[in-house]
């Protein structure tokens, strides 16, 4: 059924937003970078658009608040991509979710653990999309990711652009690195944003509306 509801993702009961509009063409999962969570103001205006582009979309916080308290655990990319498959694992068996393709979102530090994730299942994510992320932060697992990624930094943000050039190259699968120009980290100019969108529904349309599913675990 179609609606905007809150829910838990086990097995910590990790806080989570779904949206889901009438007949959803994929389901994007978010992972907010360090120092955030699913109320990230810019993944929020980024799932917005692409609801109403016709994609499902989940934000769910990746520490509970106790771990988000230890500076150590924000940057500890292996085990936010472990919250990552847990997430993953729960839509896969949702009902209202069934049969829909899933890609994933990363920002900063979330883009890491994207790219693990996507090498922990395989077969359940189509795509990743990265918005200012450190990919480099995951460069032992690039060789490892075949799906199409899609890497969305600011032209003014380096040394992070220079790094998500080097981790293009590492990936298995079709990478693309996509510059908005005159844009910093946090894409606060004036249609940066707005850019990101545009970047990431057309980058969905062709590669996650389009996937095939395969059974879920």
């Amino acid at each position: 059924m179609a609606g905007n509801r809150s829910t838990r993702i086990p097995p910590l009961g990790l806080g989570a937003d779904l949206r889901v509009p009438e007949r959803p063409r994929g389901l994007v999962i978010f992972a907010h970078g360090s120092g955030s969570s699913r109320l990230s103001p810019r993944n929020q205006w980024v799932a917005e658009a692409l609801v109403r582009a016709g994609y499902a979309t989940l934000l769910f916080d990746l520490l509970t608040e106790d771990e988000a308290a230890r500076r150590a655990n924000v940057f500890d990319i292996e085990l936010l991509s472990e919250r990552l498959v847990d997430a993953i694992d729960w839509a896969a068996v949702e009902p209202e979710l069934a049969g829909v393709p899933i890609g994933l979102f990363g920002a900063s530090t979330g883009a890491a653990a994207a790219l693990k994730a996507a090498v922990a299942r395989p077969g359940e994510v189509k795509t990743v999309i990265s918005r200012g992320g450190r990919p480099d932060l995951a460069l032992d697992a690039a060789p490892k990711v075949k799906v199409p990624t899609l890497l969305i930094v600011g032209g003014r943000d380096e040394p992070v652009l220079s790094w998500n050039r080097v981790a293009a190259r590492e990936l298995a699968g079709p990478a693309s690195v996509e510059v908005v120009a005159g844009a910093t980290h946090l894409f606060e100019e004036p249609g940066a944003l707005n850019e990101v969108v545009r970047l990431a529904v057309d980058w969905c349309d062709g590669h996650l509306a389009t996937a095939a599913v395969v059974a879920p675990r």
